[in-house]
């Protein structure tokens, strides 16, 4: 393994990093195979024999092979200082950002779209993408605060979505005009909110920050609030357990 490559898979574990190269790390056997059946270009891919362990890790291989993908294989030593998972399985990937634009988006009815306003943890983000794509919606739009889309956490926990719908960075303008021209429902969630009401066309599902919530300036323009009737003494559901519910609830149109 070349200083080179040592040095940019270290530089990609940092936002500024991906930014610079456009590039992202995809770690873990099911993450690669996802990566690799949306055809997710990847420029390199480190292994180390961790992955012969296993029939799906040879058989990973074989596909990586057969593919020709340009592969390193390196000590597992080497993979466990690279690697940022706490039982590495001996693949992890250099790949391309998959770069999307609002327009990429359809939102109809029972295809809905996500909308994160300042959800600041990864793992929540890549769970809502991975749900937001099980439930057949649109798309996900990131609003700032949000998580990087590019984590590598968020793809991890994404388990693939992130290749398979547009997930999409926007400020508040480009999304409210967006919605505009799209002729959305734009329906916040709210504690003590009643369950989303169906029909009536396309929605934007909007969640908010863990702890601060939805920025009030959307509030001045959504046209609806939703949220998941709660039993006596609890205060309030996890968000991604939150927006789960609530696209099931809008995907029922």
């Amino acid at each position: 393994m070349s200083r080179t490559l040592l040095a940019l898979v270290r530089d990609l574990h940092l936002r500024r990093g991906r930014e610079r190269r456009g590039l992202t790390l995809a770690e873990g056997i099911r993450l690669v195979e996802e990566a690799l059946e949306a055809g997710i270009e990847m420029r390199h891919v480190l292994v180390s024999p961790a992955l012969e362990a296993t029939p799906r890790g040879r058989g990973l291989q074989a596909v990586l092979a057969h593919q020709r993908c340009p592969v390193d294989r390196v000590t597992e030593k080497t993979f466990e200082s690279l690697a940022a998972t706490e039982h590495p399985q001996g693949v992890l990937a250099v790949i391309e950002h998959r770069t999307w634009s609002l327009e990429d988006i359809d939102p109809a009815p029972g295809h809905p779209v996500l909308v994160l306003d300042a959800v600041q943890d990864p793992g929540n983000v890549g769970t809502m993408i991975r749900t937001a794509f099980g439930l057949g919606a649109a798309g996900v739009i990131a609003l700032p605060g949000t998580a990087e889309l590019q984590n590598p956490k968020v793809l991890r926990a994404g388990m693939g979505g992130s290749f398979r719908i547009p997930c999409v960075p926007a400020d508040e303008a480009a999304f409210r005009a967006w919605a505009g021209r799209k002729g959305l429902r734009v329906m916040l969630a709210e504690v003590g909110a009643p369950l989303p009401r169906r029909g009536a066309g396309p929605v934007a599902l909007v969640v908010g920050n863990e702890g601060a919530g939805l920025r009030p300036s959307l509030g001045e323009w959504a046209s609806e609030r939703a949220g998941v009737p709660l039993g006596p003494g609890a205060e309030s559901l996890n968000v991604a357990v939150a927006a789960g519910i609530l696209l099931y609830e809008v995907t029922r149109d």
